[in-house]
């Protein structure tokens, strides 16, 4: 007895974690937001399925392989990961922090901010004071208004409360003009130096912003962020989806990658069921759908879904997307440098690089060469984006990847060479360097992230409609729940974020942040 009992340990708990576990969830989409709201509610006793249509689940954490060398397709820059930082305690709960390796960019500058036009170069250093103290210099006069204006953006940050892990005092915490107003007023209010006003913006590529659309909130919070903790993964960031991954399935759950949803169940505005690409139906007491609502409709048929809250959700517009370079240099030709590049031509293209011509695009480009685990002096690749509507490639909007035909490629070899024409005006030798090249298109950012019209962060925020730019986790059909950058907020932080929020739904928020606020560091 005794040794079938050793024998069959393994077994037993088995059975027993899964009798305990009768509270069930489907979630639909492996991306980032699926995956971490999958490792929460596994942590917290619930049974997950995750389905990701694609061969491998991540999302935006997803890495590609082009002649054996491994690209991130997004997730470039990352934050919050240091010590003390929100995703270091959020990952420290769910047991992963250790399987991470996060490489820090470097304190005297995390970013360069290039402007053509004056052959200037802005270095733009970690921390508040850093900043006000270089900036400072750059701008003689200036150093009081750029110290009010950092102020002023903590003080936003201060005021979003689960931005720092604390339960919301409600769901908008400040519709103050500070707050919600738009972003260009917001920096426009502490100094009328409008080169300045464009170098405060550096991070604009990140959001999307526009000037005076996008709420003064959105930026500061970015700014922040990367401001304090601006790091990338070294050897790339599927580790960190495999990490999510290896939660839930550790804790009993299961994550089916190439099985999508094909279907969804609904009667008396409940979800009975989803199918999935293999055929099978798969039941659960939750759902949460992890993909964009507009394909999430797709799925559930024109008629389970309310026709207002539908056409509420569509009329949404997105923001804009990119198209992307990858390159891959010629051995130990290309140095490798730790912080983010952007460029723009004149100061005011931070604000306007989806505003372009064929013939003046790109407008704006934002680089970086990935890290390994083991870095040395040279890069082996580089990554590059260059802002593109989705416009410009509509033409092609009912073609699928590799069957696009050969105006397509034509239309992408173009890209390419502008693109490198323009790393040229920094780098005048790069293009000896280059081995190969591939490139993506907002097609297929659409394709492979399932994101409307390939939206690099998902709707659009306008401060002047608050509410339309505001979908809540909680839908009309009462056993479904919303997660991902399309609700709330964006991002490496934004999106986990909205993951607590969705699975505080079914957890409690008090409960979950104070387990994630007391797990020892």
């Amino acid at each position: 007895m005794y040794l079938w009992l050793l024998k069959n340990t393994r077994n037993i708990l088995k059975m027993m974690r899964s009798h305990l576990k009768s509270r069930s969830v489907i979630i639909i989409g492996g991306g980032i937001g699926g995956l971490f709201c999958g490792a929460i509610l596994s942590k917290e006793g619930y049974s997950v399925k995750v389905f990701e249509q694609h061969y491998k689940v991540g999302g935006g954490l997803h890495q590609f392989k082009r002649e054996g060398v491994a690209f991130e397709t997004g997730m470039h820059i990352v934050a919050a990961f240091q010590a003390g930082g929100v995703l270091n305690r959020i990952c420290s709960y769910l047991g992963i922090m250790d399987k991470l390796t996060i490489l820090p960019e470097d304190d005297d500058c995390f970013e360069v901010f290039h402007v053509a036009c004056d052959r200037k170069k802005y270095r733009i250093p970690r921390g508040a004071d850093r900043f006000v103290e270089s900036l400072g210099r750059e701008f003689p006069g200036e150093k009081e208004n750029i110290a009010r204006y950092i102020k002023a953006v903590y003080a936003i940050c201060d005021k979003v409360k689960l931005y720092n892990l604390e339960k919301p005092d409600d769901t908008y915490p400040n519709y103050s003009e500070s707050f919600a107003g738009s972003v260009g007023d917001f920096i426009n209010s502490f100094t009328e130096n409008e080169q300045l006003r464009a170098v405060l913006a550096f991070g604009n590529p990140l959001y999307a912003g526009e000037r005076y659309k996008t709420p003064a909130y959105i930026h500061a919070l970015i700014s922040k962020l990367y401001l304090e903790g601006a790091s990338r993964f070294a050897g790339g960031s599927q580790q960190l989806a495999d990490a999510l991954a290896e939660v839930i399935t550790q804790e009993g759950g299961a994550v089916y990658a190439g099985e999508g949803v094909t279907a969804i169940d609904i009667e008396d505005r409940t979800i009975t069921g989803v199918r999935t690409a293999g055929g099978e139906t798969h039941r659960a007491d939750h759902y949460i759908s992890a993909i964009h609502p507009s394909s999430l409709f797709e799925l559930t048929g024109a008629s389970k879904i309310q026709r207002s809250y539908r056409q509420r959700i569509d009329s949404i517009p997105s923001t804009y997307s990119a198209f992307t370079l990858y390159i891959i240099f010629r051995r130990d030709t290309f140095p490798f440098f730790n912080h983010t590049y952007y460029y723009v031509e004149n100061y005011d293209d931070v604000w306007q690089q989806n505003q372009y011509t064929p013939g003046t695009w790109p407008k704006g480009l934002m680089f970086l060469t990935p890290p390994e685990k083991e870095q040395g002096r040279f890069a082996g690749k580089m990554i590059v984006n260059g802002i593109m509507n989705f416009e410009t490639v509509r033409q092609w909007e009912h073609t699928t990847s590799g069957k696009r035909g050969a105006g397509y490629e034509a239309f992408k070899h173009r890209c390419e060479q502008q693109v490198i024409g323009k790393l040229e005006e920094i780098y005048p030798d790069i293009r000896s360097c280059i081995r190969s090249v591939y490139s993506a298109s907002p097609l297929t950012i659409r394709d492979y992230y399932k994101q409307k019209e390939g939206a690099l962060y998902g709707v659009k925020k306008d401060c002047t409609n608050m509410a339309l730019s505001h979908i809540p986790v909680r839908t009309k059909v009462k056993n479904l729940l919303l997660t991902g950058q399309n609700i709330n907020l964006h991002g490496i932080l934004g999106v986990p974020l909205t993951a607590i929020t969705t699975c505080a739904e079914l957890t409690g928020l008090e409960y979950l942040l104070n387990k994630i606020n007391n797990t020892p560091k």
